[in-house]
């Protein structure tokens, strides 16, 4: 048995609180690493020292209710907790105005029929053309629409947040023929719109989903402020969305 069983075994025995201290000090990584990933979507609109409040209690309730005799990587199911408990935070915030979907649907609809009339994808003066808003306005409603995705996860953190335990360890259905094809198929979409990205947003991309970097490690890397590496993040995004389905607006929140 591993250092880190026996303390886990101890710890669910006697619950124990410097135990549970020493783990939170631990873990407390995860916490600033999940928090400045989602800093992407959302930019300035919420505090991060706000986010790590509530990402710690994401790590407590995922300590409380871990069991590590299911074969999961703590770091793994802490993870989607304290993900969980941040996303949690932000729904119930009120300055998300009501309208923040329906503002989201019109740029959908206008880049979607903006693409069907010219036959290629919109530029930029076309769609604020067509919405009527200036460069700004529209630079806004992008980095609104990253807000939406994470918002609109209220099926997947349902239950208390409670990821499943089959698909974190791996023995889900991912081997049925249909998945598999699923799958790949999605990459080859998604590599295929990747592809025709401009220069800074596959730079971007790349950094924040392959080498999996937060904004601030982006933003010194490529040298612009993390408000204009949110920004970027957020037109390459509703791009790729639009064009793989709705139904994969999961595989840009991470």
């Amino acid at each position: 048995m591993s250092e880190d069983e026996k303390l886990w075994k101890e710890y669910k025995a006697t619950k124990n609180r410097a135990i549970r201290e020493k783990i939170i000090l631990d873990y407390s990584h995860l916490v600033k690493f999940v928090a400045g990933r989602l800093r992407m979507h959302l930019g300035d609109y919420v505090e991060y020292e706000d986010m790590l409040s509530y990402g710690i209690f994401g790590l407590i309730d995922a300590i409380d209710k871990f069991d590590y005799e299911k074969g999961v990587k703590f770091e793994t199911y802490a993870s989607l907790r304290i993900k969980g408990s941040i996303i949690d935070y932000i729904r119930k915030l009120d300055w998300i105005p009501r309208s923040l979907r329906q503002k989201n649907k019109l740029l959908e609809n206008a880049f979607s029929e903006l693409e069907s009339m010219l036959g290629r994808p919109p530029t930029e003066d076309e769609i604020a053309e067509k919405l009527n808003v200036s460069h700004e306005e529209l630079d806004e409603m992008y980095r609104k629409s990253s807000i939406v995705s994470l918002i609109s996860l209220d099926d997947y953190f349902e239950q208390n947040h409670e990821p499943n335990v089959r698909d974190l360890s791996g023995s889900g259905n991912e081997s049925s023929p249909e998945t598999h094809y699923d799958i790949k198929e999605t990459k080859r979409m998604l590599a295929e719109e990747i592809n025709k990205l401009s220069e800074r947003e596959r730079e971007v991309i790349s950094l924040y989903y392959f080498e999996e970097l937060t904004i601030k490690e982006i933003s010194n890397i490529i040298g612009v402020s993390e408000s204009r590496i949110s920004q970027i993040h957020s037109k390459a995004v509703f791009k790729l969305k639009n064009k793989l389905g709705k139904h994969r607006s999961q595989l840009f929140i991470k």
